[in-house]
């Protein structure tokens, strides 16, 4: 198997066989919907010789983060050495990102092979259930069996939804992660931060170490009665470990971060915004724990300002293009763009900011746009490409109620939306005004942001 190739195949037939075996997964239940079990994903591990106890696992849950503090972990892992495989979601322009060995993608003809390695036990599974596999879980079988191909010497798997019945959750992790946890995917999770937590929590296991970011009371004291439960040991953020300092810089910023094994000044962190400075806590503490936490095992700092420097998260905050500025962030829910929100405010100084907006229907448009209110000064509505983004003529009467008809505009087409920001953002009131100072920030979910990259002409990463 390809599976360590990430350099993308220009064969157009490659491409087309990719597009091939998308075609056939979108005929299975979407990611968006989802039966409680692991029968399903057990039942094809077990026939593919359990992939996932073939290398050590670093499992990241939560609400908001996990992307961004996965792609932290890998980067540190493989400099200090190791092999390592990745496995997110959902991608931002290509499916071929959501499994990752050696840091990159897997190539188009390497995620085709991977699936046709898996598909005969999948429809081995599926003539044996009621309900066929899902995408994701067949995402799930082609990542762990690729990294056993390939293999490597560390996977780190982010939970795709929930926890406890999340086809990731087939992996038992020595690591467990816990970014911060909110409401999400209310539909299925439900809107009681308690509840979620408890859910969340599913991916702790007997004996393991958990990473625990900074969390609402009611969540921290549940997943502290799953750690006990199980007989798991604890870090957490604000008292083993957390962000000491932090300096906005050129291009990012630079941290002073308390690890589980000592202090580590001048970290560069070529990311924006306090949320990116936690989530770089946490994805050093949960190296120092993979490795056993303890004065002994302190981390050189070379590697670690190395690693932390070369770290990329597309679609976070991510600049594609300058003057005016254009931003894409994925922030998909009211947390994501309260986060989004802060750093706008604490890191850039626009002149006007403009935000282009499109949301997911089953998400909760009004509370993100309550968060961008304070900073945006008008708003562009748009619709992605996904058959799930809400229409934007029902996106843009909840916005007029947050905003105010009058700083609100509308355009169906993502492009013809950016475009219209764009020369908004150019706009002065006096004709003898500079025109620099202008921005405008492309969000409101992952399709979104994938889709402004894209735009732009930036690369799957």
């Amino acid at each position: 198997m390809q599976g360590s190739e990430h350099v993308p195949d220009t064969d157009s037939g490659a491409l087309q066989e990719l597009r091939v075996v998308e075609a056939e997964l979108n005929e299975r239940w979407p990611e968006t919907k989802i039966e409680p079990s692991l029968e399903r994903i057990r039942a094809l591990t077990d026939l593919l010789a359990e992939p996932q106890r073939g290398y050590p696992v670093v499992h990241v849950a939560g609400t908001n983060g996990k992307s961004s503090t996965s792609r932290m972990v890998d980067a540190l892992l493989s400099r200090r050495g190791l092999r390592v495989g990745r496995y997110t979601s959902p991608h931002l322009q290509m499916a071929t990102e959501r499994i990752s060995i050696d840091g990159g993608p897997i190539s188009p003809s390497g995620y085709v092979e991977a699936y046709r390695d898996v598909a005969p036990y999948v429809s081995i599974v599926d003539s044996r259930s009621e309900i066929a596999m899902s995408k994701f879980e067949v995402l799930t079988g082609m990542a762990l069996a690729a990294f056993a191909e390939a293999p490597v010497e560390a996977a780190v798997l982010e939970v795709g939804l929930g926890g406890s019945w999340d086809a990731t959750n087939v992996a038992d992790a020595q690591v467990a992660v816990l970014c911060p946890v909110s409401v999400d995917h209310a539909e299925y999770l439900g809107s009681d931060i308690a509840g979620i937590a408890a859910e969340k929590a599913g991916v702790i296991k007997p004996d393991s170490v958990v990473v625990l970011a900074s969390q609402p009371a009611e969540a921290e004291r549940v997943i502290m009665e799953r750690i006990a439960e199980v007989g798991a040991t604890v870090a957490r953020e604000g008292h083993e470990f957390g962000v000491l300092e932090r300096t906005v810089a050129v291009g990012g910023q630079m941290l002073r971060l308390q690890g589980l094994s000592g202090i580590y000044d001048e970290v560069f962190l070529p990311l924006h915004g306090e949320h990116q400075a936690r989530n770089a806590a946490l994805a050093l503490a949960t190296v120092e724990a993979f490795f056993g936490a303890g004065a002994e095992h302190h981390l050189d700092a070379d590697t670690i300002g190395e690693a932390f420097a070369g770290v990329i998260t597309p679609g976070r905050l991510e600049r594609v293009r300058a003057a005016p500025s254009v931003l894409v962030d994925a922030a998909h829910n009211p947390h994501g763009a309260r986060a989004l929100a802060d750093a706008l405010t604490s890191e850039f100084s626009f002149r006007r900011l403009v935000a282009v907006v499109s949301v997911m229907a089953d998400k909760d448009a009004r509370g993100i746009l309550a968060e961008l209110e304070p900073v945006v000064e008008e708003l562009v509505i748009t619709r992605n490409s996904s058959p799930r983004a809400m229409d934007p003529d029902e996106l843009a009467g909840l916005a007029a109620e947050v905003f105010g008809q009058e700083r609100i505009g509308v355009e169906p087409r993502l492009d013809d939306a950016v475009e219209s920001a764009i020369g908004m953002a150019e706009e002065t009131s006096d004709p003898g005004e500079a025109i620099s100072g202008g921005g405008v920030v492309i969000t409101g979910s992952v399709v979104t942001a994938g889709e402004g990259r894209a735009l732009f002409g930036k690369e799957p990463a």
